[in-house]
């Protein structure tokens, strides 16, 4: 695409380089507007389509640390995922500018600028728009579907189309209720395995004593109730592909003996001396940090080397932006199917107040709350009041502070309040009900 082709959207609050920009773009591009009050930047994108945004990082003048302008970043990615966004600042930091281009810009200037380096950046992204996104192949899942167009879902996508035909161990980390198991079902059915056994075991809900009967099998009198032989899962996936479900949750020893099983590729089943061959595709999945998988305390290293060949990280629903309303429409048609019910209409304040929900039990709590919202219904139509939103969650109690230090809990809670009120500091000390005087005194405090 060409320089004078484009359309290019500026947001900053000083009126000098808003002015500056316009004189600079105005005879290279088609169309260049300039923004003031970042609150608007949503209500441009909602009538106008632009191929780059300039966005300033500070706003206000009063708090100099690039969270308003990621903020603002955020907001973009979710209203429009495909739009490049160069962040630029005063204050040039690297690990800033690292934040800044992990939360989804595409480049970070400093101020002040280089006419020629800032015309470049927005060429080189112009000329990256041909080329920036691989085709991704719809993913064949029996019974299901693999939703999804928000760039971090594509990214699952494209690794999975990339690691699925091969016999590679796989770990895969998400919250709960993210989708692992569908992720995990992919991953069998679109390998070379396809056509063999896909064995799932959920070692969250096996006790000590059933562990190895139930994973390596047993012979007939091994112990008490064992009235006949029986496979274990090993060799009942042998040729196929065995998922361990919540492999975060079981003890040492226990690891230690699946690391036999999985470096020696054979099983001894319970009562018996001789050994059994397996030939599996191993997958598992955790909701633990890969971080607190390390510690060597409560998960041997050579495992997690043994089962993390590549490793998939299943983004939660929050993070999924535009998604959400694609999944929502999905299991609305999948409910009224169900429950044989016509088709639903989805009000624009149901749809609102999807996306402003955090939905902490992620895809499965969007499912019951639809699931509910379809069999209350009293019309065709889903309003914000049909949506009911699992009180499980809700109650959830958020995690203590790791840090008990007083001075950085005061100032990480002034840095919270100042970013969700945009910088507002008359809005920010109401909130945290102390004076103006007395928050400009904190904020000099912590050099924010």
């Amino acid at each position: 695409m060409q320089l004078k082709d484009a359309r290019i959207l500026v947001i900053d609050d000083d009126t000098d380089v808003l002015t500056a920009m316009r004189l600079l773009f105005k005879s290279k591009v088609k169309e260049v507007v300039t923004e003031k009050k970042p609150d608007h930047i949503l209500s441009i994108l909602g009538t106008s389509k632009f191929d780059v945004i300039i966005l300033d990082m500070n706003f206000n003048g009063l708090v100099n640390t690039g969270n308003e302008g990621l903020f603002w970043l955020r907001k973009i990615r979710e209203a429009d995922d495909k739009t490049d966004v160069i962040l630029i600042t005063a204050y040039g930091d690297i690990d800033l500018a690292i934040r800044s281009l992990k939360e989804g810009a595409s480049d970070f200037l400093v101020k002040p600028w280089k006419n020629e380096k800032i015309l470049q950046s927005v060429q080189d992204l112009l000329d990256r728009k041909k080329v920036r996104k691989p085709a991704v192949k719809p993913l064949q899942l029996q019974g299901d579907k693999m939703l999804g167009e928000s760039d971090v879902i594509r990214d699952v996508f494209l690794k999975l189309q990339k690691v699925a035909p091969t016999d590679a161990n796989v770990l895969i980390l998400g919250e709960n209720g993210t989708g692992k198991d569908l992720i995990a079902r992919a991953l069998h059915e679109n390998s070379l395995r396809k056509n063999g056994p896909f064995v799932k075991v959920d070692l969250g809900a096996l006790t000590p004593s059933l562990f190895e009967s139930e994973l390596f099998g047993y012979k007939k009198g091994a112990f008490t109730d064992a009235r006949e032989d029986r496979k274990g899962r090993f060799e009942a996936a042998s040729g196929g592909t065995l998922f361990l479900d919540e492999i975060g949750n079981i003890s040492l020893q226990q690891q230690a003996r699946l690391l036999t099983v999985l470096q020696n590729r054979y099983i001894t089943p319970l009562g018996s001396n001789e050994t059994v061959p397996v030939d599996i595709r191993l997958i598992c999945a955790t909701n633990t940090e890969i971080s607190e998988l390390a510690d060597e305390s409560r998960f041997r290293k050579d495992l997690i080397y043994r089962i993390n060949t590549v490793e998939i990280t299943v983004p939660p629903l929050r993070e999924r932006g535009k998604d959400i309303r694609l999944l929502a429409s999905h299991f609305v048609r999948r409910y009224a199917e169900k429950y044989m019910k016509e088709p639903f209409t989805l009000d624009k304040t149901f749809t609102e107040k999807l996306q402003d929900y955090p939905f902490p039990g992620n895809v499965r709590e969007l499912q019951y709350a639809l699931e509910r919202a379809v069999i209350m219904a009293e019309s065709d139509v889903l309003y914000a009041a049909d949506l009911v939103f699992s009180p499980i969650e809700k109650h959830r109690q958020p995690e203590a502070p790791r840090d008990l230090n007083l001075e950085n809990i005061e100032r990480n809670t002034i840095l919270k309040v100042v970013e969700k009120n945009n910088g507002n500091i008359s809005r920010s000390a109401k909130e945290l009900g102390i004076t103006r005087a007395a928050l400009y005194r904190r904020l000099h405090k912590y050099d924010l």
